[in-house]
């Protein structure tokens, strides 16, 4: 089993590559492979219930599908704590979902620990 980190920088204006990132993350853990999903920049956005809800990327699905599949696979998520603050995204935003804040620092740390790193 390998250990897969999806570094999301894409945010809600791209459907079709972020719910792609989703995708291929639930792919991961369908392979039984763990799933790692680190979102910066305008990806911290896709966690907000009105984006899950109305993104869908052309040929690669609902997003709030992928999401749910991801989360009961115990998927991690990781949100940039910067860009979070900067798109006023905050915790009470995000309540019942499963996801920490992180930083650069965090990115780093978790690429060096993962076998392989997507990126979108």
């Amino acid at each position: 089993m390998a250990k897969i980190l999806v570094h999301i920088t894409c945010g809600p204006e791209q459907p079709t590559r972020a719910a792609l990132a989703f995708f291929v993350a639930r792919a991961a853990l369908e392979e039984g492979h763990s799933a790692t999903l680190f979102l910066a920049g305008d990806a911290v956005q896709l966690l907000r219930d009105s984006v899950l809800d109305g993104c869908v990327g052309l040929g690669t699905g609902q997003l709030r599908e992928h999401y749910e599949k991801l989360a009961a696979g115990g998927a991690k998520f990781y949100l940039s704590g910067g860009s979070s603050k900067a798109r006023g995204l905050s915790e009470t935003d995000l309540a019942g979902k499963p996801f920490e804040f992180g930083n650069p620092n965090l990115l780093v740390r978790l690429a060096v620990d993962h076998d392989r790193v997507i990126s979108y």
